[in-house]
């Protein structure tokens, strides 16, 4: 077989040495069709965009499930989510299980209109990019814990009520039954360390004065 493949090669080579001719209008064809493939490619660039956008008006919005591309790109009532704040940011909106948001106006060269998961509509930037279709999961809320230890197997420990505790724990705790007062008025609310967490008391840093 090795020794047919050497016949065939030696038989071309002497063929083209035989006929300087053909040899010459193959290089010629071969040269003509490379400088084709760079003229094509330099036009394609110039229209790569507008291409997209005429393939996106006549696809099926559901063929596109789980394409990431800018809000300027998408139609009137197509459902996203992952959505972008502000450009290349990444998504912080509508990323929990089974949610989804809906476009309400035709998007604009600047800004596009979204109404969220909560029922609000939110003005956002066109060039920020979200993700098509729904998020999986939706019985997620649906699920119920079997038993007690299920809620520690995902990380969430107990939270005890300042009035079921003793006063040496808490500002709540003591007293006869259920009472966090202490006179005839009663008490404000107080945090475990003993500061006023109601009735809009800032418990945060103090800010810088001027």
């Amino acid at each position: 077989m090795a020794l047919w493949r050497a016949r065939a090669a030696s038989s071309t080579f002497l063929n083209y040495l035989s006929r300087p001719s053909a040899f010459t209008s193959h290089f010629n064809n071969a040269t003509a069709c490379r400088n084709l493939t760079t003229d094509v490619g330099e036009k394609g660039t110039e229209s790569l965009r507008s291409n997209m956008m005429n393939q996106l008006m006549h696809l099926d919005i559901n063929s596109l499930i789980g394409s990431c591309m800018p809000l300027a790109a998408m139609r009137i009532g197509t459902v996203i989510h992952n959505i972008e704040v502000n450009p290349g940011q990444g998504g912080k909106l509508v990323r929990a299980a089974g949610t989804s948001a809906k476009i309400l106006k035709e998007p604009s060269s600047t800004k596009c209109l979204v109404r969220l998961p909560s029922g609000s509509e939110k003005w956002i930037d066109s060039r920020c990019r979200a993700s098509i279709g729904v998020v999986s999961n939706p019985s997620h809320g649906a699920k119920k814990l079997r038993k007690a230890g299920h809620s520690r197997w995902l990380g969430r420990r107990p939270t005890v009520r300042g009035v079921a505790m003793n006063p040496v724990d808490h500002p709540h705790g003591g007293g006869e039954g259920r009472s966090k007062s202490s006179g005839a008025w009663g008490r404000t609310s107080l945090t475990p360390w003993g500061k006023p967490c109601k009735s809009g008391y800032k418990t945060g840093p103090l800010k810088r004065r001027r």
